[in-house]
């Protein structure tokens, strides 16, 4: 079952945390893809892997990541975008997440941190290792770079697409990948507010909470 849009305040900033777009087709993909599945010659796949596909992406330590199965099917994931030579809001956006994932404690292994770098030419696997280092990264935190082209592609299906470099969003994307709850919310926010939001995304239980 669809879920209802719903809006929340982060009161600290009166930030505001609303439902993602892509949430209604998230919503929808459980029974999509199950009435997918049923049908004689189909895919099986489910509308959310339509939608992001597998696009393949490389991390820190060089492993090569699908977008959809590897990243996004079946958690509670945290999305940014940043690029490691920024000198604005990048850092602040990143010691935010640190202080998340920090704060989740055990829960913390539930969670998904993925950052996108919007200078894939020059946010190389091992400049983002060292950078990694630099913000602390704890394991589960996914610095993401690749091939332009598949970066860009990513990039334009989360809704973090900028053509240049210094106008990337301070935005995080939360979402439930299970239950299809997505929301976003501002990323120089208080990290407690933060906090509160991905907690409310990863204690979702989906249609048979409501």
């Amino acid at each position: 079952m669809m879920k209802n849009l719903v809006i929340a305040k982060a009161s600290t900033l009166s930030v505001k945390v609303v439902v993602l777009a892509i949430a209604l087709m998230l919503s929808a993909s459980r029974g999509m893809a199950q009435d997918t599945a049923s049908q004689p010659g189909s895919s099986g796949q489910s509308a959310a892997e339509k939608y992001f596909t597998d696009v393949v992406l490389i991390n820190q330590n060089g492993e090569r990541m699908r977008l959809y199965n590897d990243l996004l099917r079946g958690k509670v994931v945290i999305i940014n975008s940043f690029f490691a030579t920024c000198q604005g809001s990048c850092l602040p956006m990143m010691r935010n997440l640190r202080k998340v994932q920090s704060a989740l404690g055990n829960r913390a292994r539930d969670v998904s941190i993925i950052s996108i770098s919007v200078d894939s030419q020059v946010d190389t696997p091992s400049r983002l290792r060292e950078y990694a280092k630099t913000i602390d990264a704890a394991p589960g935190w996914y610095l993401l770079t690749g091939e332009k082209a598949n970066v860009d592609f990513a990039l334009k299906k989360l809704g973090q697409y900028v053509d240049a470099k210094n106008d990337h969003l301070n935005i995080f994307i939360i979402g439930n990948e299970r239950t299809g709850l997505w929301k976003k919310a501002f990323g120089l926010a208080q990290s407690d507010e933060l906090l509160k939001v991905v907690q409310s995304v990863l204690n979702d239980q989906g249609s048979s909470s409501n």
